[in-house]
């Protein structure tokens, strides 16, 4: 059964190092319709500009492709898949180390993903060699209003 969703949008682009600002402000933008914080919306394009970074640098290595973007929104809750059709992750669980790189002479950090972790409340990777690699993340955004609850019960108001 299909879930429903309040909004869905999707985006295709090059796997160009420039346009890795566009597609984290097109999420933003999208994201914008709930509302979030400047915290929130800042946490929302690192993440997206992590994994589209690791698309083009890690999925494609030097060649070109097509990195694909699908954003939703259910309640108050965005989730962003950023996907490529590059040459998979080998191993997961060893990509998410912090610190592992398969790329050191760029100087990458090896913590993409861990910067993902970090800064989404929901992660999953799903990855083939050969095939490519989905990245999906999710962020519930506070309502304004359980801000000023939360606010007004740590000052005991």
């Amino acid at each position: 059964m299909k879930e429903i969703f309040e909004n869905e949008m999707k985006l295709e682009f090059v796997s160009k190092s420039v346009n890795e600002s566009f597609a984290r402000i097109a999420v933003a933008a999208f994201a914008s319709q709930l509302d979030p914080t400047i915290e929130e919306l800042a946490d929302i394009k690192t993440a997206v500009s992590e994994a589209v970074t690791n698309c083009i640098i890690h999925g494609y290595d030097d060649k070109q492709g097509i990195v694909k973007i699908i954003g939703k929104i259910k309640e108050n809750e965005l989730i962003i898949e950023i996907s490529d059709q590059g040459k998979g992750i080998e191993n997961i669980s060893i990509a998410k180390e912090p610190l592992y790189t398969t790329k050191p002479n760029l100087e990458r950090s090896g913590m993409g993903f861990t910067i993902m972790e970090s800064f989404m409340d929901k992660i999953e990777i799903e990855s083939i060699v050969g095939l490519g690699t989905k990245i999906t993340m999710s962020k519930v955004i506070k309502a304004k209003e359980n801000e000023q609850e939360e606010f007004e019960t740590l000052t005991n108001r």
